[in-house]
């Protein structure tokens, strides 16, 4: 059986994530806990609004209502990568080689060695994400997504889409490109195509809530997403990826929403939060639920794997926190 260690914040806890075997929880407010032979609390920001885990890095990338972007190690130190004063940032992404992307409402802004460069826009920019090899951004906004290299001249490949784009995700092999939607629902684009000929349209839909969390297998051979009263997992294995197939639905309890899911790092196994604050783990091979946290306070809002795949922390909106770790 699993075992649970605690731990409650008195706050809106917006994310969690290990660096270097070390818990960090980030709150709504600005604060940083880290569990590191005791709690160790940060100031970051005059209100929190984003936290990643840099997905290249040991580090954390976060923005704030204070203007300021901001690089978290692992020890606990703060790096400020850029300042808008009187601005929010509430898009925050990390890519290769150290560079970290941010958005200004019409700008998505790239910092890569040592220098920032600036991409215009003709909707607010909702959401960004790295391609994982070479400086290539998506930039997700109203009516579709922007592709663009950051240190060429090619120009930027429009993939357009009606309605409005809030998050953007490529596939681990970088064969697709997944958004989130304001309606409850998910497109995407198969992007190994020419752009000359057009990018195949993915469209995922049937979802009773919007998707606000999803997580790629280690492999990528599987997306989990929230959003519905089970964790709806898309195929990906095959060359169209999930185009006329039906997604696995797993953990399905009910009326009971999702609302955070995490695989495993190195297995085909997927730790799923719901909005009563129970969390399981289910595996992708025969479906097998393995009870991790029975329901608590307030709603899961974070998950998150340690790199060995042995603990898992989770947060929740009412500050309910903890580490499960699994048995062998």
């Amino acid at each position: 059986m699993p075992s649970v260690a605690p731990f409650d914040i008195d706050d809106h806890v917006i994310a969690a994530a290990f660096l270097g075997g070390v818990p960090f929880f980030a709150t709504a407010s600005g604060t940083i806990h880290r569990l590191d032979e005791g709690e160790k609390v940060t100031e970051a920001h005059d209100g929190l609004l984003t936290c990643i885990r840099d997905p290249f890095s040991r580090s954390l990338i976060t923005g704030g209502e204070d203007g300021r972007v901001l690089r978290i190690a692992a020890d606990g130190s703060l790096t400020e990568l850029a300042h808008e004063p009187r601005k929010w940032i509430s898009v925050v992404a990390g890519g290769p080689q150290g560079a970290v992307a941010y958005a200004v409402g019409r700008e998505s802004r790239v910092i890569a060695d040592g220098k920032t460069v600036s991409f215009p826009e003709e909707r607010s920019v909702e959401g960004i994400a790295f391609a994982p090899k070479g400086l290539r951004i998506a930039v997700a906004r109203y009516d579709g997504v922007s592709l663009r290299w950051v240190g060429g001249a090619a120009p930027a490949i429009w993939l357009p889409w009606k309605g409005a784009h809030l998050g953007a995700a490529f596939s681990p092999d970088g064969r697709f490109l997944v958004t989130t939607m304001q309606e409850n629902a998910l497109h995407g684009w198969k992007l190994d195509g020419k752009p000359k000929d057009g990018f195949r349209d993915m469209r995922m839909s049937g979802y009773p809530a919007k998707v606000k969390s999803w997580s790629w297998s280690p492999r990528g051979k599987w997306l989990a997403t929230s959003g519905a009263p089970a964790a709806i997992v898309w195929p990906f294995s095959g060359k169209d990826g999930p185009m006329g197939k039906a997604p696995l639905e797993l953990g399905t309890r009910s009326d009971i929403l999702v609302t955070q899911v995490a695989f495993h790092p190195h297995e085909e196994m997927l730790a799923i939060g719901f909005v009563d604050g129970m969390v399981l783990a289910v595996r992708i091979s025969d479906g097998k639920e393995a009870l991790l946290r029975r329901p608590g306070k307030g709603a899961i809002s974070a998950l998150s794997w340690d790199e060995d795949g042995k603990r898992l922390a989770f947060a929740s909106e009412a500050g309910d926190c903890g580490i499960i770790t699994i048995a062998d």
